[in-house]
């Protein structure tokens, strides 16, 4: 599942942040070490959803091992992306979609320092079928993936149509205020939420009795539930933003006229 939102979306990243940014890779040599590391690396980490399940006990320690190998590929390119900017920090300012691009690197490094951390057997103990991993995975799909994939649709969407930019550069910029506020709210609550009810599963009395019911927990965790909600509402919001804006780019787009040459007789 991760390297499923991992290997095209970085390809985006390669691309659409040097074309934004007008600047080259900062290290093509590293991209090339990054790709291949996480080719020969992913495919090993599986096991680390699998920690105190059936699995050979073996293949668990082997996924771990790899998890927390995939730390170093992730972040070396999570740092190229970034370091592409130097010597233009200043366009993150004024320029939205860049924003976009970027902070969705942010919530790359973040989420791939967790995962790793979270594939260590006495982490997982207390992480694993709560809601932690329920956040872990939306700060990987939603402020990576979907970040970087909004980044790239408003570079591509003006150009499709004939236009110079997006309809409203005022609205890319309340979308990304909007989106990672919400996505913030969201993994926040997950996390606190996953914790607690990590914390509870395990509390036992004196006499070995669970001190909680699952019911119990249930109930502890429904106002982050709400925070949840909110997160999730304002995340859509940003792209009810989106399709607005790319409907009024749509329109306000432009034909342009192709000259064909004729064929050159024989």
């Amino acid at each position: 599942m991760g390297f499923f939102l991992t290997a095209g979306f970085l390809g985006m990243m390669y691309y659409f942040i040097p074309k934004q940014a007008e600047r080259p890779v900062y290290s093509y040599r590293l991209s090339i070490v990054h790709f291949w590391a996480l080719i020969f690396t992913y495919m090993w980490a599986g096991p680390h959803h699998l920690h105190y399940t059936a699995l050979p006990d073996w293949t668990q320690s082997l996924g771990m091992v790899f998890s927390l190998i995939l730390l170093a590929p992730s972040w070396g390119g999570m740092i190229n992306g970034v370091m592409t900017l130097s010597g233009a920090w200043h366009k993150l300012r004024d320029d939205p979609v860049l924003r976009f691009l970027i902070v969705s690197l942010s919530f790359y490094g973040m989420s791939t320092f967790e995962g790793p951390m979270m594939s260590i057997k006495t982490v997982n103990a207390l992480s694993h079928y709560t809601d932690w991993t329920v956040g872990h995975v939306h700060s990987g799909a939603l402020g990576w993936v979907g970040l970087v994939t909004m980044g790239t649709m408003y570079y591509l969407i003006p150009r499709l149509f004939g236009q110079k930019k997006m309809y409203s550069v005022k609205a890319i910029e309340a979308h990304f205020w909007i989106a990672t506020i919400g996505i913030v709210i969201y993994i926040a609550a997950m996390w606190i939420a996953g914790v607690m009810q990590g914390l509870m599963w395990r509390s036992v009395n004196a006499d070995g009795t669970l001190t909680y019911t699952f019911v119990e927990s249930v109930k502890a965790t429904y106002p982050f539930y709400m925070l949840r909600l909110l997160g999730g509402l304002l995340y859509l919001g940003g792209m009810l933003i989106m399709l607005w804006n790319t409907l009024k780019t749509a329109t306000n787009g432009r034909s342009v006229d192709v000259q064909i040459p004729a064929p050159a007789h024989a």
